[in-house]
């Protein structure tokens, strides 16, 4: 049943437990518990993932950041590693540079920490920059397509609404980051 399948990887995903005793606790074969964590998870991607991370109200974002001291801020993007088991085949690409084995994350968030965009699956190896040039949030940001067409004056700039990142994104005219090098009164 639909019931017992969602039961079975629930239990998989929340328990260290390996596939053959998730299906003995079931009654069920290694192979249908492998076939059970797949289907929740591909019916929870393609019917949950569009309603839950979600731009939302673009407005009650900026507003949101403005308030916190940020203009014309959209979200906060990062990335993070899951740790995983080392899998046997190419097991050294998933080594992170702290030494231990994950897939990245990325995720952009609005200002109360909601995910409204995520990217999950790449090599642990992988920089952050590369995750992020490669995804489809980067594509729709260079397009124009993310955000609304909205600036705001600073000074004698305009600004267009941006996210912010830390050191290792590349500067976008809407992506800002931390300024790295030495800073005088000028700069």
């Amino acid at each position: 049943t639909i019931q017992k399948r969602v039961a079975i990887a629930l239990w998989k995903l929340a328990t260290p437990d390996s596939y053959r005793s998730v299906a003995n606790q079931f009654g069920v074969g290694k192979s249908t518990v492998g076939v059970a964590v797949m289907q929740v998870a591909n019916a929870i991607v393609e019917l949950l993932l569009s309603k839950v991370v979600t731009l939302g109200n673009v407005q009650v974002i900026i507003d949101g950041f403005a308030a916190m001291g940020f203009p014309n801020c959209s979200g906060d993007i990062d990335g993070t590693h899951i740790p995983i088991l080392g899998p046997f085949h190419q097991g050294s690409q998933y080594i992170n540079r702290k030494g231990y084995f994950s897939m990245v994350l990325q995720a952009l968030v609005d200002h109360k920490g909601r995910f409204t965009n995520i990217n999950v699956g790449w090599l642990g190896k992988v920089h952050d920059a590369r995750v992020f040039r490669n995804s489809g949030l980067f594509r729709r940001l260079q397009e124009g397509i993310y955000f609304p067409d909205q600036k705001i004056t600073v000074g004698d700039v305009e600004m267009p609404i941006v996210i912010l990142g830390d050191p290792a994104y590349p500067l976008m005219p809407w992506l800002m980051k931390p300024y790295t090098g030495a800073l005088d009164s000028e700069k």
